[in-house]
């Protein structure tokens, strides 16, 4: 089995006996501890194959596993292309028939070469709709309309445009090294240079898109319901169907199949037509009726067939798309039901009507988790749940603010309304009774929301037995924000007086408590650094919580103890929370904190939490230290030493020793200092208890970091603190004291470590955020919040190396002016009636975007006009006084309140007036920032080239805003086992063992899969490694497989245009090229470099290794004058952000110069290696074998040259006469172009000797331990903050070399 014995040990995050006192860890057992190869067995049982009978085709077999449904044959038989048209069938083994619902294994008698029959069963009402919608979806299997109309999980993927399928095995045809001419001349705007940005090749138009008819019209006909005559004839349901060659018939669907009647449009007669034929299939029906439906249906099929898996299958969240093409919209029976019947009877195939959402959200936790096998069950299921429940609350919440959903309270104002549909419940953001008027009102209520769902996440990510919380999701749609919640059963009959028995549910004036909830909370308080404590209530008695005082907790009707309101998990921010009487660090006041905020719900993220906890971990282990080394050495100086020795030298300096050291030094000091952090706690451990003078000295190093326990170190949070209306008890008043003063400190943390720590990364490109989103998701990762964005750009101007931060600058300018337009959008919406929608939307892109001075908004009136104007509206829209307020918006207007909004908001002052001004100053681009808005608020607009900079006419029209879509938070539940394999994966890959590395995540995939399904950002990180691994290794046909589902799902999941999927082009043309698939190649390059011309511009750091690239691969396709624009460009942009003397900068002077000797212009050429030659002598000195290299190249090239002058000189004196030896110029070898693009994208190949691999893992095994050190104080940490898992397969792929350990020899440069 894949295991070779060692995994277990590297899954137990080692437990040393040495652990230091320390607390901070997680209780429950490690998930992955009891995982034995034993368990990994199971889910991997071996399939085997069954043979299919099936009516009028030939019987074929079929590879099966024993764990599978029998469902699972049906749902493959449905997508087959031969077998698709059936879908009301049973399967006989043996002449009995199999239950739907049994899993393989049980099945009596099911063995390798068993013969299962394909029964035809009776139709039903139900049945025959799901057929009828079936073959709908047959017929629309190629039409990108659900994708861009973000509809059932389909969204878009353009990979097969660029590859024209010719991938893999396929591509294998091409082989004969692939000279035949290729035209490499890229498109004008993806030239270094071009000023150019087009929209339109975002969503190059996919030949498979122009759709085969089959059919003009499939719908219901209108005799539907049959009268009760026909009924009990059998008729279920009627269709009229308007075949291509327009033949309109009218067919019944009944109990034996489909037949046609003599029904016409409005002459009912349900007898019969000829052909007298009953089909079992509407597919075969068609077929006999209609020639082109028999012809195209069959092509149809084929295609879709052919299409890559990826490409169909459904994601697990809806991904919406910014832009589409103008589409025509087509008649569809399926959609217009759809849209008429709530949905809810059938679609999800489940008994009863509406889904219990809390019952299977709160059963799926209850899974037993003991082994591995359960737990993947249990989290497969946990993951469906949430994603349908996800799905069902953004229809409902949609719904809602669309004024589809009928409101429980429809007697009071709209702002306060409240709804139920589907079983879920909908509450608006606004503040309702004043419930947040000491917090800010309505902007409280509109954060308290997103609050809320990230306590929600954390808490079911500790996941305590007998702990609930409620389904959560939030949506922002038109300018609302909607909470969708499960419902507490027996909540909605029962006061909230009588219900809460733990909590508050006025802020802290009557609180209560219950044993229960304290136990269960105890035992989440040590994960989340939460401090159990007393607080007082209105008649002054003391309460104990475990939570803060808005945590309520309710006991359903189920008897389960649900918490809710967990909007303050997290301690308060106190830098945007200015506390009278109060004084911040230095740090803090420096910085103009403490800052007033809209709300004074502002609180540090759960990555800050952790962080601080881990820096005071480091801090309290050098203290120890320090005083233990102290003691030691008094002990040899002089044995009879008093016992006051060694302390007073700590109280000399209680918290201020070297936090901006260990700050500047982040993550935890080098190599060396974890190594010394390690032996200390080795000497604690060893000392502890048996001297009491150690215990003296953890208690002091305990007190200077601010630890709760004087024996271990273990800091917590009372998120009380500071929290309006709460009361402590005098006995209480030290501890209060301490914890308002570790506040502070995490307050100065977070802006003399975390931002300065980020700013820095940044400068080392450790980072590389290309857009807003993966910069704001890097802030979050060190627990920065977004608010913060201002003084991070502050920090970035004043750098040292404000150069090679420009790219940071620029995003992060463009990051803010498009939140301040948000955040002004999101008002101006809820102003606007629906029928005004798409020109308040075109008036406010004109007024942000477009030059044209004086954009004039199109009131909805123009179109129809309405005899009675009705006076008075009742039912007006949430908050809408004035619907045609929008209409007066100017672009001055606008650019002013978004200076006035990064001002006030962000604290950052802005220095433009107008659009154009923002561009000028801060080198953006308009496509961008429309990308980015577009992305924010979930506006839809029309693929085509917007004039943005015509002064003549605005750039947007009503007709250019197609759609807008609702932005959705939900909790992302995890699979913790996979990515427990996933990292030992890594770590495995990182010590030097491929193999078994390539094992471990091979096994991740699985249990991924097993949990996710086939679609999700993780199993994209896994099989983006894969790839990486198995080209290593040299497989390239694997790698190419590998890396192309990737990119596939890259698209799928996160975005066509996502920085992410443009890493994974860039992949995916490296191992094209390896298999020398040249064109492919170069216009997947192509396609990468007009995505991050797009969503960023050129002037990115990773515009130069994409630069590279391209040059690269058009050197070795010998297009000299093309490959050297890119080159040079790439140079160009590398000098800059790694600055002259770096070592990139040399290797790009090098690859220049080898393509000026292609070009025979060898004085450029020995201008650039010199220049190469003089960084690398200076940077790694004489004697490294990059500077021999060099120096051996210079040589040669001059040879090069004297050669040439002689032959010219020669040529002057003699004339024609002369006698000339022929020069050799060389075309560059496949081979030599493939070996430096390994080099430039940190990719290197070792040829070792058995000796040399012996001394290496020596070597590996080394820095493992000094590894280990550093994980050990990190293991305790993962446990809790498993930031987006994500982010760790990226840091392999995505950093560039120069970032990375030098020594890890497979993976990085």
């Amino acid at each position: 089995m894949l295991l070779n014995g060692d995994c277990p040990e590297s899954m137990k995050k080692e437990e040393g006996a040495a652990e230091p006192p320390r607390e901070n860890g997680l209780d429950e057992a490690e998930p992955g501890d009891e995982t034995t190869g034993q368990e990994v067995i199971v889910i991997q049982d071996t399939g085997f194959s069954v043979k299919i009978l099936a009516p009028g085709i030939e019987p074929f077999s079929l590879q099966v596993s024993p764990q599978e449904m029998v469902q699972e044959i049906h749902q493959v038989l449905m997508d087959r292309e031969d077998t698709c048209h059936r879908t009301c069938f049973s399967l006989h083994l043996d002449g009995n028939m199999l239950d739907h619902f049994s899993e393989l294994r049980s099945v009596e008698g099911l063995q390798e070469g068993s013969v299962l029959r394909v029964v035809e069963e009776p139709y039903t009402v139900r049945e025959a709709r799901i057929h009828v919608r079936h073959v709908r979806d047959l017929l629309k299997s190629l039409d990108p309309s659900d994708a861009f109309n973000g509809v059932d999980c389909n969204s878009l993927s353009f990979l097969s445009v660029f590859t024209n399928g010719d991938l893999g095995d396929s591509g294998k045809r091409k082989k004969g090294l692939e000279m035949d001419p290729i035209d490499c001349t890229p498109p004008e705007y993806i030239l270094p240079g071009s000023r150019e940005r087009p929209l339109c090749p975002l969503q190059p138009q996919n030949r498979d898109w122009k759709p085969l008819q089959c059919l003009k019209v499939l719908t219901m006909s209108g005799w539907n319901p049959p009268p009760g005559n026909r009924k009990m004839h059998g008729d279920l349901m009627y269709l009229f169907v308007i075949t291509a060659e327009d033949r309109q018939v009218s067919i019944t669907a009944s109990t034996r199949g489909f037949y046609l009647n003599q029904s016409t449009a409005y002459h009912f007669n349900p007898k019969p037509a000829s052909p007298r034929f009953l089909s079992h299939s509407l597919v075969e029906l068609l077929n006999q009726i209609s020639p082109t439906f028999k012809k195209n249906f069959a092509v149809l099929q084929k295609k879709r067939v052919q299409r890559h898996p990826f490409e169909r299958i459904a994601t697990p969240f809806q991904v919406y798309s910014w832009t589409a093409p103008q589409a025509e919209h087509a008649m569809d029976c399926v959609r217009a039901e759809d849209a008429y019947t709530s949905r809810l009877g059938y679609e999800e195939h489940i008994p009863g009507q509406t889904r219990d959402w809390n019952e299977e959200l709160q059963t799926t936790r209850e899974l037993p988790r003991k082994n591995l096998p359960e737990r993947l069950l249990r989290e497969r299921a946990i993951f469906k749940v949430h994603s349908d429940f996800t799905a069902a609350a953004t229809r409902g919440a949609m719904a809602v603010i669309d004024g589809n959903v009928m409101a429980i309270n429809p007697s009071e104002e709209t702002k306060m309304q409240m709804f139920i549909w589907n079983n879920i419940f909908f509450s608006l953001g606004f503040d309702v009774r004043d419930h947040y008027k000491d917090f800010g009102g309505d902007v409280a209520a509109y954060v308290a929301p997103t609050n809320d769902l990230n306590g929600v996440r954390t808490y079911n990510a500790v996941d305590v037995e007998g702990l609930y919380t409620l389904g959560t999701v939030v949506v922002d749609y038109r300018g609302y924000r909607v909470t969708a919640q499960s419902i507490i059963p027996g909540i909605l009959e029962r006061d909230q007086e009588q219900s809460v028995i733990y909590g508050s549910i006025d802020f802290g004036k009557t609180v209560v408590s219950h044993p229960r909830y304290l136990e269960l909370l105890e035992r989440t308080s040590r994960p989340l650094k939460i401090l159990r404590h007393w607080v007082l209530n209105d008649h002054d008695e003391e309460v104990e919580l475990c939570s803060s005082v808005e945590c309520k907790g309710i006991i359903g009707n189920d008897g389960r103890h649900y918490i809710l309101d967990l909007l303050r998990t997290f301690p308060p921010d106190l830098n945007f929370l200015p506390v009278p009487s109060e004084e911040l660090p230095e740090e803090c006041t420096r910085a103009g904190f403490p800052r007033t905020h809209r709300h004074k719900l502002c609180c540090l993220r759960q990555e800050l939490v952790d962080a601080f906890v881990e820096h005071r971990y480091l801090l309290f282990m050098k203290l120890a230290a320090l005083q233990l080394m102290q003691q030691k050495a008094s002990k040899l100086e002089n044995p009879t030493c008093l016992e006051n020795g060694g302390p007073p030298s700590l109280e000399s300096k209680p918290v201020d020793p070297p936090v901006p050291e260990v700050g500047s030094e982040e993550e935890g000091s080098s190599a060396s200092g974890l190594a010394k952090v390690k032996e200390l706690a080795e000497t604690i451990a060893a000392d502890d208890g048996t001297d009491p003078r150690s215990r003296e000295v953890i208690r002091n190093a305990c007190k200077a970091v601010g630890s709760i326990s004087s024996t271990a170190f273990d800091i917590r949070f009372n998120p009380d603190i500071f929290s309006p209306g709460v009361r402590f008890p005098e006995s209480c008043q030290d501890e209060v004291r301490d914890q308002k003063q570790l506040l502070k400190d995490a307050a100065a943390f977070l802006l003399s470590c975390q931002i300065p720590g980020l700013v820095k990364d940044c400068t080392e490109h450790a980072v590389l955020p290309m857009d807003g989103a993966t910069l704001a998701e890097v802030m979050r990762q060190r627990g920065i919040n977004m608010r913060y964005l201002g003084k991070v750009l502050d920090l970035v101007l004043r750098s040292p190396a404000r150069d090679q931060l420009d790219h940071i600058y620029k995003i992060g300018i463009g990051e803010l002016i498009t939140r301040s337009a948000k955040h002004i959008f999101k008002t101006y919406l809820q102003g606007v009636e629906l029928s005004g929608l798409s020109a308040a939307i075109s008036h406010f892109l004109n007024c942000f975007l477009s030059s044209y001075p004086n954009p004039v908004a199109h009131l909805p009136a123009d179109e129809l006009v309405s005899k009675k104007r009705n006076k008075r509206r009742k039912n007006r829209p949430p908050g809408a006084a004035d619907n045609t307020a929008w209409a007066v918006m100017t672009p001055q207007e606008l650019w002013k309140n978004i200076c006035q909004e990064a001002k006030n908001y962000f604290d950052f002052a802005l220095e433009c007036e107008t659009v154009d001004q923002a561009m000028e100053t801060y080198g953006l681009q308009k496509i961008t920032l429309l990308r980015e808005i577009s992305l924010k608020t979930g506006i839809q607009v029309l693929l085509k080239e917007y004039s943005f900079d015509s002064r003549h006419k605005p750039a947007f029209t009503e007709e250019d805003v197609l759609n807008i879509f609702p932005v959705v938070k939900h909790v992302n539940p995890k699979a913790s086992d996979a990515f427990h394999f996933f990292q030992s994966g890594q770590a495995k890959v990182q010590q030097g063992f491929l193999k078994e590395g390539c094992e471990l995540i091979n096994e991740a995939l699985n249990l991924f899969n097993n949990v996710y399904g086939a679609m999700h950002v993780e199993i994209c990180a896994c099989l983006r490694l894969l790839a990486r691994l198995h080209y290593i290794m040299g497989d390239y046909a694997e790698a190419l497989s590998n890396q192309q589902k990737a990119v596939l799902m890259s698209e799928r999941v996160m975005g066509i245009e996502h920085p992410n999927t443009i890493q994974e082009y860039m992949h995916l043309a490296l191992y094209c090229f390896a298999s020398s698939q040249l064109s492919t190649a170069l216009s997947l390059l192509y396609r990468a470099r007009y995505l991050m011309l797009l969503v960023f511009g050129e002037d990115h750091p990773e515009m130069a290794l994409l630069d590279n690239n391209i040059g690269l691969v058009l050197h070795g396709v010998m297009e000299y004058d093309l490959s050297l624009r890119f080159l040079e460009n790439a140079l160009a942009v590398s000098t800059k952000y790694h600055g002259p003397k770096a070592l990139k900068v040399a290797l790009s002077h090098h690859l220049v110069a080898r393509v000026y000797e292609s070009k025979a212009e060898f004085r450029s050429a020995l201008q650039h290696e010199k220049e190469g030659y003089t960084i690398y002598k200076t940077q790694l000195g004489e004697d490294h074998e990059k500077t021999k290299e060099s120096s051996e190249y210079l040589k040669c090239l001059t040879q090069q040259a004297v050669a040439l002058q002689r032959t010219m000189n020669e040529i002057y004196r003699n004339g024609s006469s002369a006698n000339i030896s022929p020069l050799k110029f060389t075309a560059p070898s496949m081979a030599s172009v493939l070996e430096q693009l390994n080099v430039i994208n940190g990719i290197l190949f070792i040829p070792l000797s058995q000796k040399d691999l012996e001394n290496l893992k020596a070597e590996v095994a080394r820095r493992h331990q000094l590894q280990e050190a550093k994980n050990r104080e990190r293991a305790e940490e993962l446990t809790t903050t498993e930031p987006e898992p994500a982010g760790a397969p990226e840091d392999m792929g995505s950093q560039p070399p120069a970032a990375k350990d030098p020594s890890s020899p497979s993976l990085q440069g």
